[in-house]
């Protein structure tokens, strides 16, 4: 098997709701930043499924010169993961009736 080499990550800080103010390190994909989202599964102390906190990916700030020094990511109190959306994507909801109903 051939060496990959290492695995290169991030140290990343994290804003708002329970991870504030905590940095982690994050891997970074192939173009070299950091995923889009980042979810986290918290156990539930009784048993029953596990709460998901969602952390979007937003620039930390930018230089004098404009340029971006890097990522951080913000809490999503709502929890909606966000989805990636194509221009030949079909619309998220369907008019009216059935799809394949052809009178209206």
């Amino acid at each position: 098997m051939a060496d990959t080499g290492a695995v290169k990550s991030e140290d990343t800080p994290f804003e708002g709701g329970p991870m504030d103010g905590r940095v982690l390190p994050v891997l970074l994909g192939p173009t070299g930043h950091p995923p889009k989202q980042y979810r986290i599964p918290v156990p539930d102390p009784d048993g029953g499924p596990p709460t998901v906190l969602i952390y979007r990916r937003v620039p930390r700030g930018h230089s004098k010169l404009g340029l971006q020094k890097g990522w951080k990511y913000a809490y999503e109190p709502e929890g909606k993961p966000s989805r990636l959306k194509w221009p030949w994507s079909k619309p998220d909801a369907t008019p009216g009736g059935k799809p394949d109903d052809t009178d209206g």
